[in-house]
């Protein structure tokens, strides 16, 4: 079969389309015929050893795929041959023709929603709905802050916000993105400048912020961008509200402990990788809510651009640069 892989450390040009043997279903695993891989920032991480997972080299990147079952493995029920299904591997293998999964990490996609978005629903709407119903504890009314809000992401915290009854004000880097934004259902748009900022900077992005969100201040922040943005974030929030960290494409941030303090707020950690591990139940739910979002109209995972296997680096580096709006796929089949 094809895969693209990485041979050793380095960015997506160092990727290597070549002819590897075909993987087998081992025991409680299926055999997948991809046909869709979603590019995600960790596959940006672990091509140069900066992810927490260092995979074996060679290796392909890629960790969310839509497809179908070609084999069944030993003690799998439930699955047959020919069923559709998005899957998550173990951190690495997406960007083949094939690739084994466990049977756990696999959900059957329900007839009539296309596989090509299926592979952009787990990583982005399932870490943001367990971020913001089991970590930010979002309630109806109130009002939900996203940086970064055109990218995977972000797009599905925009919608899932209002999903679920939410005010949502979406950040964003370009006129274009926030109509992106606006069109996916936010009440507010605005636009910030490109980090890094000076102490002035920082506190106009501060005060933009608290016009947006209000005089309340935002009751839950969704921050997939860290870096300078991070502070300015944080200093509108509203009292005893949650602020999400859920990654760092701008860089890891150093907050001021003091307004925690100040705000009786949290800081939580959305570690959604680790959570499936060890909550496989409530993941599963979060799932099964989603295709139902996803069927009723309320959620539509976007894919705004596909490349073709042997592209797939420049999917990579797009990403990697922040200029992609809505999910990157890399189309295999």
């Amino acid at each position: 079969m094809k895969a693209l892989l990485s041979r050793t450390p380095g960015g997506p040009e160092t990727l290597e389309l070549a002819e590897v043997a075909d993987p087998v279903a081992g025991k409680g695993e299926l055999l997948v015929r991809i046909q869709y891989c979603a590019i995600n920032y960790p596959d940006v991480l672990v091509i140069e050893d900066k992810y927490q997972f260092k995979p074996p080299r060679p290796f392909a990147p890629g960790s969310e795929v839509s497809g179908t079952v070609e084999a069944v493995g030993e003690g799998v029920e439930g699955w047959q041959v020919g069923d559709r299904l998005l899957a998550l591997t173990a951190s690495s293998g997406g960007l083949a023709e094939k690739v084994a999964v466990a049977a756990n990490r696999a959900f059957k996609v329900p007839e009539g929603l296309p596989l090509k978005e299926a592979s952009a629903l787990l990583m982005t709407y399932a870490t943001t709905i367990h971020g913001l119903l089991d970590r930010g504890h979002l309630k109806a009314g109130q009002t939900l802050l996203v940086l970064g809000a055109a990218g995977g992401v972000g797009l599905s915290a925009v919608e899932l916000g209002k999903a679920f009854g939410a005010r949502v004000v979406a950040a964003v880097s370009s006129a274009e993105k926030a109509h992106v934004a606006k069109a996916c259902g936010a009440d507010e748009v605005m636009i910030y400048d490109r980090a890094p900022f000076d102490k002035e900077q920082s506190k106009a992005l501060a005060d933009a912020f608290k016009a947006k969100c209000g005089p309340d201040g935002a009751h839950v922040i969704y921050d997939p961008v860290g870096g300078d943005y991070a502070e300015p974030a944080l200093r509108s929030i509203a009292w005893e509200g949650r602020y999400l960290v859920v990654g760092f494409p701008a860089g890891i941030p150093r907050l001021p402990l003091n307004l925690t303090l100040l705000k009786s707020c949290d800081v939580c950690g959305v570690f959604w990788g680790a959570f499936t591990m060890r909550d496989p139940k409530r993941h599963q739910e979060h799932v099964a809510t989603l295709f139902r979002l996803w069927q009723d109209g309320k959620i539509t995972p976007r894919v705004s651009e596909v490349y073709p296997l042997e592209r797939g680096g420049e999917a990579i580096a797009k990403l990697a640069n922040r200029g992609a709006v809505g999910k990157l796929v890399v189309e295999i089949g």
